[in-house]
């Protein structure tokens, strides 16, 4: 009955999708040429703009705030200076090469456009860059949507008490329970209730942010869950909670792993040797897998956009057959990507209230969290 009800909405939407991609495809074909790894790094990587459509000089893009410390003189301005890379500032500009990404000061105070070819030496690379880069701006505006989200599902448990949830409440209380009985609780018996914000924020968070990234439009689009740098803090943060909650007998078995054969402790300590290396590969592995999912999710999506443009410069009839396959898996693509977010969402939650409970030395028991 939803399909019945919807399906003109969603056809309407797929032959929209279908046309402006094959324009696309066509516009490409014309131009010098289509290149899909560049393509494809420019969408998964930090930018010191956000890009919202368009290609070069006709690309709109928003700016941000390129913020330096650079000679002890603090250096502000907005990110289309640079144009593009195109250009420099002041003797700034954003590097190339082995310093592609970094910012750096040219050997004068240069201002102008960047003429390809031309070798312009560099005096350094500015190391104290605190930009307000791509990421950045994602992570504040995600900061702020899930802030106003739960500051209002708390209003309305002010404003409703004892009664049925409804709006965003009915929406967030059913997961929050669903991790509290069968997440935290079994992982970290009595326990819970003191780790319960940590768990809880963890999973919205990068929920969240997986979601945002699966918005092709601004505010979303942003590859936040997929750069390794914040996936990394997430986990870095897990192993400091970890290790503080860790009670002696969990150090203990760490140094004398019990139900382990003495020889494999004496005189060569092997399996201590183990077990402090698996301290540290755990937090590794919840970085890299959350990483590794987001990102390879959005290279295969952004795989199969460029098949269009890759056909489509060979012969536009190609790249209107082409866009035909690649949209159908693109939209699967899509849907399975939207069930990666949960899931890694929910895998991160899971294994971080696991070591966190191992290092409690909790028994796995369920306990009934009240208000």
């Amino acid at each position: 009955m939803i399909y019945k009800k919807y399906s003109h909405w969603l056809t309407g939407l797929f032959v929209a999708l279908f046309m402006v991609v094959c324009s696309l495809s066509l516009q490409a074909s014309e131009d010098e040429g289509f290149n899909a790894g560049p393509f494809i790094i420019e969408h998964i990587t930090d930018s010191y703009g956000w890009h919202i459509c368009g290609d070069g000089d006709k690309s709109v893009t928003i700016p941000l705030p390129v913020l330096l410390v650079d000679d002890g003189h603090f250096v502000v301005f907005m990110s289309n200076k640079f144009h593009h890379g195109e250009a420099a500032y002041n003797g700034y500009a954003m590097g190339w090469g082995d310093q592609k990404g970094d910012i750096v000061k040219l050997a004068d105070d240069y201002t102008g456009h960047l003429e390809e070819g031309v070798v312009y030496p560099v005096d350094h690379v500015c190391k104290f860059n605190i930009s307000i880069t791509k990421n950045v701006c994602a992570l504040i505006i995600s900061l702020i949507l899930i802030t106003w989200i739960f500051l209002s599902v708390a209003k309305q448990y002010k404003l409703r008490p004892n009664q049925a949830p409804k709006g965003l409440q009915a929406i967030v209380e059913p997961v929050i329970v669903f991790l509290q009985e069968e997440v935290i609780a079994p992982s970290l018996g009595k326990n819970a209730p003191k780790y319960t914000p940590f768990l809880l924020t963890l999973f919205f968070f990068i929920l969240f942010n997986n979601l945002m990234g699966l918005i092709p439009i601004f505010p979303g689009g942003a590859n936040l869950t997929g750069n390794i740098a914040v996936t990394g803090i997430l986990a870095l943060i897990t192993f400091f909670v970890t290790q503080f909650s860790g009670k002696k007998e969990y150090w203990k078995d760490i140094i004398n792993t019990p139900g382990v054969p003495w020889w494999l402790k004496i005189p060569l300590p092997v399996m201590p040797l183990v077990e402090i290396i698996g301290v540290f590969t755990k937090p590794f592995v919840l970085m890299v897998r959350l990483f590794a999912n987001i990102t390879a999710g959005h290279i295969i999506v952004l795989g199969f956009i460029s098949l269009i443009f890759i056909f489509g410069q060979m012969a536009p009839a190609l790249g209107y057959g082409v866009s035909v396959v690649s949209i159908f898996f693109y939209l699967f693509m899509s849907f399975l990507e939207l069930l990666v977010s949960f899931i890694q969402a929910f895998v991160f939650t899971l294994l971080s209230a696991i070591y966190i409970g191992a290092a409690c030395g909790e028994e796995e028991e369920e306990l009934q969290l009240t208000e």
